[in-house]
């Protein structure tokens, strides 16, 4: 059955909501810099009985392509935050690709704030980040949102970010440029002084061939939390969750329930 069984709010930021069957889990999903909600359409054939995929179109990106981009990241962390409220009345994971990974994190700290401040949110059950170097760690490349158009093409085609065929598009790629530029510098530009660790578990997985986010700047993530951490290391590039779907789900899944099961009393 591949009929989505919703138990939210509807919600305008999530795109394509997908549950086999009627969910007890759901996994809130940000997608890489410039990516829309259908960049985890190959999850779809995956997920197991009793969870349920939340993916998250970012204004600007995906369907909401026409949109206008945020201007700051602040400013887009405050609008997540308030479209996805709804979201967050049920258990939950939070999971960020790349640049998806740094908004998940933040998105993690705001949810447990709010509820310090009494707030009736649910805390997330974790986070799982893949594909991005830990917040305090510095780029380990010159920013490429400093250049023009052209070098932001050619790094992308040289990292796997920008499928060939849709150069043959240059009005939507304009458009595409327009968000993944603004993702990228957000991503680039940011860097934290030291860790802050969030209360849930964190997990984080990285490609092996990732040049963009290498296994050792994704490591540091275990710094991140006051809970359980895990790290996984998965086959491929920096698009992994793409390009290795089944494997990358598996983990996802594995991972998840390896820091949320109960624990035997020793």
């Amino acid at each position: 059955m591949s009929a989505s069984h919703t138990t939210a709010a509807n919600s305008a930021w999530i795109s394509a909501r997908y549950a086999p069957v009627p969910p007890h889990t759901r996994i809130v999903c940000l997608p890489h810099a410039g990516g829309g909600a259908g960049v985890f359409g190959g999850w779809r054939p995956y997920v197991p009985a009793g969870i349920e995929l939340a993916p998250v179109d970012l204004p600007g990106r995906g369907a909401r392509i026409d949109e206008p981009v945020a201007g700051t990241f602040d400013e887009l962390l405050d609008s997540l935050f308030e479209a996805l409220r709804g979201e967050f009345t049920m258990p939950y994971a939070i999971y960020g690709h790349s640049f998806g990974a740094l908004l998940g994190y933040e998105l993690t700290l705001r949810v447990e704030r709010e509820i310090e401040r009494g707030e009736p949110l649910l805390a997330p059950l974790a986070l799982l980040v893949s594909g991005s170097r830990a917040p305090h760690v510095p780029l380990n490349r010159e920013p490429v949102t400093d250049g023009d158009d052209a070098r932001l093409v050619s790094w992308l085609r040289e990292t796997g970010g920008l499928p060939e065929e849709l150069l043959a598009f240059p009005g939507f790629l304009t458009d595409l440029l327009r968000a993944v530029r603004s993702d990228i510098a957000f991503a680039e530009r940011y860097l934290v002084p030291g860790p802050v660790p969030v209360a849930c578990p964190v997990v984080a997985l990285a490609g092996r061939e990732d040049t963009v986010s290498p296994v050792a700047d994704v490591e540091p993530w275990a710094a991140y939390t006051s809970a359980a951490h895990r790290l996984c290391v998965l086959p491929g590039g920096h698009y992994f969750p793409q390009s290795h779907a089944e494997a990358t789900v598996r983990a996802v899944m594995d991972e998840l329930f390896a820091v949320t099961a109960p624990r035997n009393p020793s």
